[in-house]
């Protein structure tokens, strides 16, 4: 089995660093055990590494064809998804009542880690289904649910997320697509969309769109949205296909990467005869989208962490084999051998900045699921606390995960020397289908933008002050371990200065430099995104810590070398080891560089805004 994912530290996280099974003590999840998600984990491990893994590089060597109006995903992708809905991966975190298996979103996105590292590109035809069927699950009538919802679950109809047109990009309450009451309830859908990824293929009977639109009359700007059901074919009351719907596939895109997946411009009511049902209530079209969004988002976040990963255990694995250069301290010695490129100390270097770095966003993406796992089982002030978590972390999630990897990616390209940039190997395609995702579901500009504009204002604040309160209980944790104690103050200096840095930027929203807070929302954000992840690593440390003492007492490693000795014997020791390195590393190496970032933007420089349009090129 291929290694794309460092299992050992995925249980990890979920298991020792979260502690998820407090979820299987509540109702909603008392159908499962620890053991059940160890086993579910490596039903996808085999899937992913039997299945979908098999057709990354010939999916993307082969892409997506447009002929006649009509989009053709690679050959390989149908037996692929064949067996990945009869194993029933789909809706695996929706309810066993519509046909899911109701696992927790942490386990799904577990698996979700595995499956984006083995081929995203193939994973977003389901993704997305499972995305706009949730949508009719949440927000549907019970006839709509009958109609669409149950088929998408099972994976014989596909579904989409249609908010982007032409002129309206990011800029969603500028979109034209319009929708005409009709006298029997239903609306004549006329627009174009654009950049709709997995728009059009071949995987499906039938693809159901969920379309933003304004109804004609109504206001303009988001508040005027409404969001539509509008399916490629027409759905007969006994559930059989109908007549066209008059959606059609305009072009798809020839993009740089994640080329099995179709990106389709699509043409609604181009004959006047496309038939859209709501989903909802008129004009809250952009309140319903959002839960898809938010979810997609969180995808995002995980496919980041999947090429990342991936990216990062195949650069580890070929630089143990590539035999280059005698070491360093070898170089007088005409007798001396060359080495494995691994023992070279920039190449290490390098490992070690891929390694804490993937821990730090495995750590961080899993925890923004568990956060949304415990606020649908805690009631009151505490759901709304772990939810409010969630909703501060998501852009992080988004945002900072997709940056960082795409650094992987080109971090493992380097490992590779030469080879990195030629197509015999797999980095190259991992950095290429990775720069997407700081793109869509919202630039990463934008989610900087609503981290500093919504996010640290949301709740009076008090989601900050909850993160912070949790990020100091670490502190004083690791304070307590003699192994520990300079990194804890390096981690308490850090988020110190974002703290400050939250407040400065709180008091330049009510003054002549609002504009500050707007100019520097990106670096913001990847301050936010260090600290948080420089606590979750220290966190790791602390518990990687007591297991390592609890197993030099258990093995009679009562001195520094034969605690050095032990890790090339022991597995677990080696790994726990690993956790406190990654910790340390990062402290020194990113956290150490907070409080200087957050000064330079305290300092309140306005270049970029000053400068005159013409001076950008004169």
């Amino acid at each position: 089995m291929s290694k794309l994912v460092n299992g050992r530290d995925q249980h990890f996280v979920l298991f020792e660093q979260l502690g998820i099974e407090k979820l299987f003590a509540t109702e909603k999840f008392s159908a499962f055990s620890k053991d059940d998600i160890m086993m579910i984990i490596k039903e996808a491990e085999k899937l992913c590494a039997n299945v979908i893994e098999p057709t990354y590089k010939d999916g993307d060597h082969e892409g997506c064809t447009f002929k006649d109006g009509k989009v053709y995903v690679p050959k390989c992708f149908h037996e692929a998804y064949k067996k990945y809905n009869e194993g029933g991966w789909l809706a695996m975190i929706r309810s066993p009542e519509v046909g899911g298996q109701g696992l927790p979103h942490t386990v799904g996105n577990a698996c979700a880690e595995l499956i984006s590292a083995a081929n995203f590109a193939f994973w977003m035809y389901p993704g997305l289904t499972n995305g706009a069927a949730a949508l009719i699950d949440t927000f549907g009538t019970e006839e709509q649910k009958n109609k669409y919802m149950y088929k998408m679950y099972e994976g014989k109809w596909g579904g989409t997320m249609c908010l982007t047109e032409p002129g309206a990009g990011s800029d969603v309450g500028a979109l034209k697509t319009s929708a005409k009451r009709l006298p029997d309830g239903k609306y004549l859908i006329t627009g174009t969309k654009c950049f709709i990824s997995c728009g059009d293929h071949d995987l499906t009977d039938n693809i159901i769109h969920p379309v933003l639109a304004r109804i004609e009359g109504d206001p303009p700007g988001t508040a005027g949205i409404s969001i539509f059901i509008v399916p490629k074919y027409k759905v007969n009351d006994d559930g059989s296909l109908g007549e066209f719907n008059d959606v059609k596939t305009g072009n798809i895109e020839h993009k740089m990467g994640i080329k099995g997946s179709a990106t389709c411009t699509l043409n609604f009511g181009e004959d006047g005869k496309c038939i859209g049902e709501l989903l909802g209530k008129e004009r809250e079209g952009m309140r319903v989208m959002f839960q898809m969004m938010n979810e997609a988002r969180m995808e995002v976040g995980m496919q980041s962490l999947g090429h990342a990963t991936a990216a990062f255990e195949s650069a580890l694995a070929y630089t143990r084999e590539r035999i280059q250069m005698t070491p360093v301290w070898e170089m007088k010695n005409p007798d001396a051998k060359a080495v494995p490129i691994i023992k070279h100390p920039d190449i290490r270097r390098d490992l070690m900045w891929m390694k804490s770095y993937v821990e730090g966003l495995r750590a961080l993406n899993l925890y923004a699921s568990f956060c949304l796992d415990m606020s649908h089982v805690t009631e009151g002030a505490e759901s709304k606390k772990w939810f409010g978590m969630l909703e501060l972390l998501t852009p992080i999630c988004k945002a900072f995960s997709s940056d960082i990897a795409l650094m992987v990616c080109s971090k493992a390209v380097d490992a590779y020397g030469g080879y990195g940039y030629c197509s015999e190997y797999p980095v190259e395609q991992y950095m290429r289908d990775v720069k997407i995702a700081a793109i869509y579901e919202g630039t990463n500009g934008i989610q900087a933008l609503d981290l500093v504009g919504r996010k640290l204002g949301a709740n009076k604040g008090a989601n900050v002050m909850n993160l912070a309160g949790e990020i100091m209980a670490t502190i004083g944790k690791a304070k307590a371990s003699k192994e520990l104690q300079k990194y804890a103050g390096k981690l308490e200096e850090a988020g110190n200065a974002l703290i400050d840095l939250t407040m400065a930027f709180a008091g330049y929203g009510k003054s002549s430099s609002f504009l500050l807070p707007v100019l520097n929302a990106s670096p913001y954000l990847e301050i936010f995104g260090d600290v948080v992840l420089g606590w979750l690593l220290v966190q790791a440390a602390v518990i990687a810590d007591e297991k390592l003492n609890a197993l030099y007492e258990a093995n009679g490693a009562d001195s520094i070398g034969k605690q050095r000795a032990l890790v090339h014997t022991n597995p677990e020791v080696a790994f726990y080891q690993g956790k406190i390195a990654s910790a340390k590393f990062f402290s020194v190496e990113m956290l150490s560089t907070v409080k200087t970032r957050c000064e330079l933007i305290k300092e309140g420089e306005k270049v970029p805004i000053e400068i005159a349009d013409e001076c950008f090129s004169a």
